[in-house]
């Protein structure tokens, strides 16, 4: 069946800056505001912008985000023309290889397209978090009569330097393009959200495959060619919440943007809905001693101390006398009785034990290595924290490194 439009969204990306939270898991799979999965968001704008047919393309430890998706049908993609597909990298007699980029991930599954024989293909990341309309790009693309059209955001000139830069003319057509330039020209950064034309595009990417010295990359080599061919590229400008969840620091970020009276990311929002596949709870339970502020706390949740500032995800527990603060804490993670969490990420199924306290000062004299998490406490999953331990801010705690941190070790 023909379709106007085909949804191509990279999920496969390692997620090495996460840490432990991507240690068993794809980075689009890391859980999210309390009940939703990273994935959640890129899917349901396509559900909520009429794109029903959708590859996920997938590679680094997929199981978790397989299963998650199953059928689609909690996204409302279990179509009988359409609907949601797992792509991994597969083998054929003659050849196969893992995904060596962005570009070479789509010419690999370029036959998943071609059965659809659409004009256009919407090539998004699995990674990031917001909501947006993509049939309004795609009428902005077709109206400019674009051969590829690119969204981009407009970020303060002094972060330019870390984004891809689309440069533009007075009508937002697409001069020139800089992967993250030390001296920026503009500050329009690229979200990794491409419309092409298709057949055009497949065209670029069979020459890109053919070229040995390719990094076979959109950004790297697609883009630029396009560009020095004389394609008409165009940029989107998108003015909404955006936020690319690909540290500890911005994925605990973007879980603080949930809260407060009028929250910079809103998911009560019946007009774009937020789809997802949640475990069917009972309604969370607050105890009469418990005090919960600027909190959101999910279905199966028992609370029973102090909740301040915090995301408590489904099935997670806080027992008497225990004060949780400026913390995100995964799906049944359990805190003990009189405990103190401050600025912390505490992973799925985690046990804190009682009278543990987490994101204390360092010691002098104290290191630990918190180049990924910066002053924020990362505890893996499934990791028992005993009782009366002392992790101080910054610290990654694994099951292989709990015991560095309880014996009096100095470094992480």
């Amino acid at each position: 069946m023909k379709k106007k439009i085909v949804c191509m969204l990279l999920a496969g990306g390692q997620g090495s800056r996460l840490g432990v939270l991507t240690s068993s898991m794809a980075k689009p799979a890391v859980p999210f505001g309390g009940k939703y999965r990273i994935i959640d968001f890129p899917l349901s704008n396509c559900v909520n912008s009429d794109i029903d047919t959708v590859g996920v393309l997938t590679q680094y430890r997929p199981l978790a985000l397989n299963a998650y998706l199953g059928t689609g049908q909690h996204w409302d993609l279990d179509r009988t023309n359409g609907g949601v597909f797992v792509l991994p990298p597969y083998m054929t007699e003659h050849d196969g290889h893992w995904y060596s980029g962005t570009a070479n991930a789509i010419w690999q599954n370029r036959s998943f397209v071609d059965q659809y024989d659409p004009d256009y293909v919407l090539i998004l990341s699995g990674d990031h978090i917001y909501k947006m309309d993509y049939t309004k790009m795609l009428k902005f693309h077709v109206a400019n009569e674009a051969a590829a059209t690119i969204a981009v955001l407009k970020v303060p000139m002094e972060e330019a330097h870390r984004f891809g830069i689309m440069n533009t003319d007075e009508n937002g057509t697409i001069v020139s393009f800089e992967e993250k330039p030390k001296n920026p020209k503009s500050n329009n950064a690229s979200m990794g959200i491409y419309i092409f034309n298709w057949k055009l595009l497949r065209a670029y990417m069979d020459r890109d495959d053919a070229d040995p010295s390719s990094e076979n990359d959109f950004g790297k080599n697609i883009i630029p060619t396009m560009l020095n061919a004389g394609e008409k590229m165009v940029a989107y400008p998108f003015e909404g919440y955006w936020k690319d969840v690909g540290t500890i620091q911005s994925l605990w970020e973007a879980n603080m943007d949930l809260l407060g009276e009028k929250p910079v990311l809103d998911l009560n929002d019946s007009a774009w809905r937020i789809y997802t596949r949640n475990p069917v709870m009972p309604p969370h339970y607050t105890d009469a001693a418990a005090d919960v502020k600027n909190s959101l706390v999910a279905e199966g949740c028992v609370v029973r101390g102090k909740v301040l500032h915090t995301v408590l995800f489904c099935g997670a527990k806080s027992d008497t006398g225990s004060e949780v603060m400026d913390s995100v804490v995964f799906p049944e993670a359990e805190i003990g009785r009189n405990c103190l969490v401050k600025k912390a990420i505490i992973g799925e199924n985690a046990i804190i034990g009682d009278g543990a306290q987490i994101g204390v000062p360092l010691k002098e004299g104290e290191v630990v290595d918190n180049h990924l998490t910066g002053d924020i406490v990362l505890i893996g999953s499934g990791v028992e924290i005993p009782a009366g331990a002392s992790i101080p801010c910054g610290a990654v705690v694994t099951a292989e490194t709990i015991g560095q941190f309880i014996s009096g070790g100095k470094e992480a």
